[in-house]
């Protein structure tokens, strides 16, 4: 990836000038936009199994194929709607789900087919690209970015990425400036004074440098109570703090989804983790969590038959979550393509039916008023939006 001078200067600037923290971050970016709605975007990194997350227990060939993975009842699992059941980990969800504040897509997928790396799959995912045969570029550019370049007056103040991680999904032409809750938003006046004198005759990065001080000393150091800094639970509760201000978009990721080998225990903490991060932005939020819709996507699914390892290897279609107060309602959304030998994609994996791209489209639309010209145009570029699915309320 290559970087302008411009952007790495704000960048390391909220890093406290850490070169090894910047630029490339961000489990969790934030931004500033009108209006009441508000978006968590959360990628779940390792190709999250959502046929064990969303169980179709209503399909008679599921159990067939999962000897191992123990699914439905045997495992715990919460039934949904008389065909769908959700992973026992989950089950702090489940009071969301009756107060119409969960939902989730099955049978999704980016266009992304047969390779399946994880690095090109989430990459994918970040960019909105349809591309099926995907190979990243230095100069692409995030889908909420390119959302970010539609709202009039965006600058450095708009959007945030946090954490160590890169987050493509807020890379782009829309101006952003980083931080990691590991380290100070502060610069000392030594540190300031050295940057004023290195750039005292460019008055574009002068002017950058002063940008950059102001934006660092209004924000608020996180509240990390007992949590270990960088968490899931942590970071979902930071966003949710500038949810409660002038941010309007939050995204983090939460990686470890990679599931080959014993399934069930990794699943189990994952979901875990998952519903923690979900339910501290529910209790942070407080009122403004009815004006909040999360999305969680994950790069591709996995295969329908468990392996020899008692875990599922890397496939196709998968599943997407959707919690929040602006929700339309407890619905598992999607055309369920069955799990006959014959339904199978390649005969091995969940046969996609619906773009997960479609699916977040519309929340965009519902949410920020967005028009589905400009969704398919601009924002993700090549797809067509189809029937509106009525994910927001």
């Amino acid at each position: 990836m290559t970087l302008s001078r411009r952007k790495f200067l704000g960048r390391s600037l909220l890093l406290g000038c850490s070169a090894a923290a910047s630029p490339l971050v961000t489990p969790v970016t934030w931004a500033s936009m009108p209006g009441e709605n508000r978006l968590v975007v959360i990628i779940l990194r390792g190709a999250m199994d959502g046929l064990d997350i969303v169980q179709p227990v209503g399909d008679p060939a599921f159990a067939g194929y999962r000897q191992k993975l123990k699914t439905g009842e045997a495992a715990g699992a919460h039934e949904l709607d008389g065909f769908f059941a959700l992973n026992a980990g989950l089950g702090d969800l489940m009071p969301l789900w009756r107060a119409g504040e969960l939902a989730f897509g099955h049978a999704v997928s980016t266009p992304y087919r047969d390779k399946r790396s994880h690095f090109d799959g989430q990459d994918l995912l970040e960019t909105g690209s349809g591309a099926s045969d995907f190979q990243f570029s230095a100069n692409q550019n995030g889908w909420l970015n390119r959302m970010l370049t539609l709202l009039p007056g965006a600058d450095i103040h708009t959007a945030f990425a946090v954490g160590r991680e890169r987050l493509l999904l807020l890379e782009g032409d829309a101006p952003f400036s980083a931080w990691s809750p590991e380290l100070s938003f502060n610069l000392s006046d030594q540190a300031q004074n050295l940057l004023g004198m290195i750039y005292q005759n460019d008055p574009l990065f002068k002017n950058a440098i002063t940008v950059a001080t102001e934006i660092a000393n209004e924000m608020p150091e996180p509240q990390m109570n007992n949590a270990r800094p960088g968490s899931a639970k942590i970071l979902a509760e930071f966003a949710a703090q500038q949810l409660n201000g002038e941010a309007r978009i939050a995204a983090f990721s939460i990686g470890g989804w990679d599931s080959h080998n014993r399934q069930a225990n990794l699943i189990k903490r994952q979901t875990g983790t998952l519903a923690e991060a979900i339910l501290a932005l529910k209790e942070t939020l407080g009122a403004n969590w009815g004006s909040t819709a999360v999305v969680a996507m994950t790069e591709f699914g996995r295969t329908v038959r468990e392996n020899g390892s008692a875990g599922t290897d890397h496939g196709t279609g998968g599943a997407m979550l959707m919690a929040g107060g602006a929700l339309s309602g407890a619905k598992v959304h999607g055309q369920w393509p069955g799990l006959g030998e014959l339904d199978l994609y390649q005969n091995r994996d969940l046969m996609p039916t619906r773009d997960v791209r479609a699916n977040v489209g519309w929340m965009l639309r519902d949410l920020f008023g967005l028009s589905v010209s400009d969704l398919e145009r601009v924002v993700f570029p090549d797809v067509t939006l189809g029937d509106n699915p009525r994910i927001i309320a």
